[in-house]
């Protein structure tokens, strides 16, 4: 059992698009570099537990309280998943994570996999 005083050291957040939004994806993307954020590579497939194409942003949870205000409110319809970084790959995918739009289905497994090695 992960204690209460787990510490966050970060936070990502995913945003998942398809061919036909990719476009879209851009605009989010650019509206992010706004922020104190390190933009992650462009994935066009599923990579790891996810579902679908996305990026990922990196950011200090001092940054949270700016940029997930923001992709509340300007995330264009895009599913985003957000979650802390506290050592806890699943349940920082699971248990811990906030999902703005759609909840997609995550191959935890993986994740499990991983933890496990």
């Amino acid at each position: 059992m992960v204690e209460a005083t787990t510490t966050i050291t970060g936070f990502h957040a995913h945003i998942y698009y398809d061919p036909e939004t990719r476009d879209v994806a851009a605009r989010v993307r650019e509206g992010l570099g706004a922020f104190e954020v390190r933009l992650g590579r462009w994935h066009d497939r599923p990579i790891g537990p996810h579902p679908q194409a996305m990026y990922q942003i990196a950011f200090l949870p001092d940054q949270f309280v700016k940029v997930v205000p923001w992709l509340m409110l300007h995330r264009e319809g895009l599913d985003v998943l957000v979650h802390p970084e506290t050592g806890y790959d699943v349940l920082d995918h699971t248990n811990h994570a906030l999902w703005l739009g759609n909840k997609l289905e995550l191959n935890i497994e993986i994740l499990r996999q991983i933890s496990r090695a």
